[in-house]
């Protein structure tokens, strides 16, 4: 058993399936055991790569409870120590991992692309990895076609474009023909309802709390745009190669965002323009309703025929 660490978020996962990916083909005798948080179980088997999901909280895991002791464990998670000490527990004879300071081995590299990060620390021990290998498979059970999706939340204040333009922008693709839904987490609800009512959508467009992971990768992977903020749903509209705007502050699309070749994904990241807007992110506070609109536009005008994975 090969045991892998990733136990992150929604855009973590898929930021990793080009390294899971060459894991899989570099050893396709070996089961594949992923160590990531329990509600990413309807996505895990959509990336192709994996065998076994283990549930994991995050790195506070007082010990492992493993079907055998792995041959092999691979820190996808972080740079270390804590998420290299919690792979030591598992007891495996070998570790693939960035060096810690002092130690012998391939360095992390900060100003890096995260999918980038990953398939260099596997190419690292002789694994072929492909950083355009993005591609989800198809959710088991379809969502509703034709859908555009606006997702207003974030985890960070920083990275939460103003309710205000979501809603305008909402309320623009609806007069120019959109069925738009509202999506988000349970404790992003009454944000979304904000964004719906001010885009004079009705309450069933709002989604937000209704749909776990999987559910929100059907939509996504049917859906006709994602209008969205710097957060996992975004890699989902990239693994479904679905036409995108997205909307960065802190952190730059270079480090985070879509595939720089794949003109119907649209990263907007002005420069600062000042100090932040009721702490937005000066570079997301520059972006404006007419921006996203037009990026709309041109992101649905070189969307591609999308052979999806099968």
């Amino acid at each position: 058993m090969i045991l892998v660490l990733r136990a992150l978020g929604l855009g973590d996962l898929a930021t990793a399936v080009p390294a899971l990916r060459g894991l899989r083909a570099a050893f396709p005798g070996e089961e594949i055991a992923l160590a990531a948080p329990g509600w990413l179980a309807p996505l895990v088997p959509l990336t192709g790569a994996v065998d076994r999901h283990i549930a994991v909280p995050g790195l506070n895991l007082p010990q492992w409870t493993l079907p055998e002791r792995p041959a092999l464990s691979v820190n996808l998670h972080g740079r270390g120590p804590q998420s290299h000490r919690l792979l030591a527990v598992a007891g495996a004879p070998r570790m693939w991992a960035w060096a810690l300071p002092g130690e012998d081995g391939p360095l992390w590299t900060a100003d890096e692309h995260e999918v980038d990060r990953w398939c260099r620390l596997l190419r690292e021990h002789r694994v072929e990895t492909d950083r355009d290998d993005l591609d989800l498979l198809p959710p088991p059970t379809a969502g509703p076609p034709g859908l555009t999706i606006v997702h207003p939340g974030a985890k960070a204040a920083a990275r939460r474009w103003p309710v205000d333009r979501f809603a305008a922008v909402a309320r623009e693709l609806t007069a120019r023909g959109h069925t738009v839904v509202v999506t988000g987490s349970a404790v992003e609800r009454g944000l979304a309802e904000r964004v719906a009512a001010g885009a004079g959508l009705p309450r069933s467009a709002v989604l937000a709390g209704d749909t776990d992971v999987g559910d929100l990768a059907a939509l996504v992977c049917g859906a006709r745009l994602v209008v969205a903020g710097d957060t996992g749903i975004g890699h989902l509209a990239t693994a479904y190669r679905i036409p995108s705007v997205l909307l960065f502050g802190p952190v730059a699309p270079r480090l985070w965002g879509p595939p720089a070749d794949r003109p119907w994904h649209r990263a907007l990241h002005p420069p600062a323009t000042g100090d932040p807007v009721d702490g937005v992110d000066p570079r997301l506070a520059a972006v404006s309703v007419a921006d996203v609109v037009r990026a709309a536009e041109l992101a649905l005008t070189c969307a591609p025929d999308r052979p999806v994975r099968r």
